[in-house]
């Protein structure tokens, strides 16, 4: 017989339910327990239970608590926790999105489209929650370059694995940057006229040793107060040699690019 639909929700009886075992500590395995920030995270799914499918299809949960409704609705948060797990069957990703009304967007995904197994063999895991400044990509084991946009906050490019982030010193978190969208602020800031560069964000690694630290840093800046999540002072981004004329900005990151 076959299997009922999933549908988002949890009106089709196979939802709310706990989370599996595995499913916790794949989860649990991109939020590490020396990061403030993914402590925080990591307790809060402790006390949580999955309320439904989300919008992306199959391997896409909403996590919330006793009694609620999963939302579908609301724009997805932005992405605040990254990693792959590769075992000799194949490897999965798992992604972990910002908490909002009470709810986190979470994604187990298996390049073979089965659900993440009870057992496995592991053959290596990697995240991003663990980099910090000074170390190579967990990925490639590439460099990576590193811009100080503020004492607080530190932007990271690995032009191997052609994706960006964000360090936030304070909580310890990396949160992935669109590359697309930081382009777009990056051409405005350079001037840049040129279809063949400025509609062509995929370029963007394969150019990224023309930008200067001070232009990268402007981009973000400017970035920055347009989707506003992190609070950075102007004096603090003025001893960097910025010239953005705002007293104070923020950041927002949407989800994770590869550009």
């Amino acid at each position: 017989m076959a299997r009922e639909p999933i549908v988002p929700g949890n009106g089709n009886g196979l939802y709310p339910r706990p989370l599996r075992r595995t499913e916790r500590e794949v989860l649990e395995s991109v939020l590490p327990t020396d990061r403030m920030g993914y402590r925080e995270y990591r307790n809060l799914i402790q006390e949580m239970i999955v309320l439904g499918e989300g919008r992306r299809g199959k391997g896409n949960f909403v996590l919330g608590f006793e009694g609620d409704e999963t939302d579908i609705t609301s724009p997805l948060p932005p992405v605040i926790a990254f990693g792959i797990i590769e075992t000799t069957r194949g490897s999965f990703s798992i992604t972990v999105r910002q908490y909002v009304g009470k709810q986190i967007d979470v994604e187990l995904v298996s390049d073979r489209g089965d659900d993440v197994p009870e057992v496995f063999d592991e053959r290596r895991r990697w995240t991003f929650s663990s980099w910090t400044p000074g170390q190579r990509s967990p990925q490639s084991g590439s460099v990576v370059r590193e811009v100080d946009v503020t004492t607080q906050v530190t932007l990271a490019f690995s032009t191997v694995d052609r994706r960006m982030w964000v360090y936030d010193h304070r909580s310890g978190m990396n949160h992935p940057l669109p590359v697309t969208t930081f382009h777009g602020e990056l051409m405005v800031h350079k001037n840049l006229r040129d279809p063949k560069t400025v509609l062509k964000p995929d370029r963007f690694f394969d150019d990224l040793e023309k930008y200067s630290d001070s232009d990268l840093r402007e981009a973000f800046i400017t970035y920055n107060a347009l989707r506003p999540r992190f609070t950075i002072e102007r004096s603090d981004a003025e001893k960097k040699g910025s010239t953005f004329g705002v007293g104070m900005t923020k950041f927002f990151t949407r989800g994770w690019s590869r550009g």
